[in-house]
């Protein structure tokens, strides 16, 4: 397992282009790792993450199985005449001598861009309806429905007695984003009435919000499988990637 960081030169019109879309930039990382199998059910997960910093500070981060290529992101979306043999534009770490030292009792301080959902049922009879949580309170009631599976515990703040959970634990909810776009997929397109293609693929919408925060580890073996496989959904589209840092380093 590898842990990649790729910082993104916003001043490049291909790194505007690529970042317009995740569909885009999903295609982008993948192009990192040849030899994939075309059928995307056989290939190992391969988790990425935008982190933005200010207007000019976008980070790449990438959890893969395989050390990855990024020489095209460099040349599109880099500083490609900076980049040497020993700083080629990107770096990359060995992930598994971190992920063994985990151990229960542990406090990190983590970031995790998710797709917070849930279920509902407007009507008695009706198929339940996959829907996004949209404040900030019921967002981080989903984070507290995933820290037992996922192993991990999330640390209480500067108020550990109070009521609304906002207050209560030591984490941010911030970044909400609504994302919109064009699934693009391997297939032809389909043909419409008028016997034209079609190239434009399913609609997809998708709100994505960034945890910030403290947690203690509850379950190691679960914590590792969650940084290595991601947590919730959309991990296609820049979600589910959890990262730990010592405590006070964010």
């Amino acid at each position: 397992m590898y842990l990649t960081r790729f910082r993104v030169n916003v001043a490049r019109s291909g790194a505007r282009y690529v970042l317009s879309s995740p569909q885009r930039l999903h295609a982008a990382v993948l192009a990192g790792f040849p030899g994939l199998p075309a059928d995307p059910a056989a290939r190992p997960r391969v988790l990425w993450r935008l982190d933005h910093g200010d207007r000019a500070d976008v980070r790449l981060y990438v959890v893969s199985p395989d050390r990855p290529d990024l020489t095209h992101l460099v040349e599109q979306a880099g500083w490609p005449t900076l980049a040497e043999p020993d700083a080629p534009g990107w770096e990359s770490r060995p992930y598994r001598p971190f992920l063994g030292r985990l151990a229960k009792g542990d406090r990190w301080s983590f970031r995790l861009t998710a797709n917070p959902v849930h279920s509902i049922r407007r009507k008695d009879g009706e198929p339940t309806k996959r829907t996004a949580h949209v404040t900030p309170r019921h967002q981080l009631g989903w984070l507290l429905e995933q820290r037992a599976r996922h192993g991990f515990d999330l640390l209480t703040g500067i108020a550990p007695d109070a009521e609304e959970p906002l207050h209560r634990y030591a984490v941010t909810v911030h970044g909400r984003r609504d994302l919109s776009f064009r699934k693009q997929t391997d297939e032809p397109p389909p043909r419409t009435a008028t016997g034209n293609t079609n190239r434009r693929g399913a609609p997809v919408t998708l709100v994505t919000t960034v945890f910030s925060g403290r947690l203690e580890v509850t379950d190691p073996d679960a914590l590792r499988n969650a940084l290595t496989h991601g947590i919730g959904r959309g991990k296609a589209y820049g979600c589910g990637l959890l990262t730990l840092a010592p405590e006070g380093t964010g």
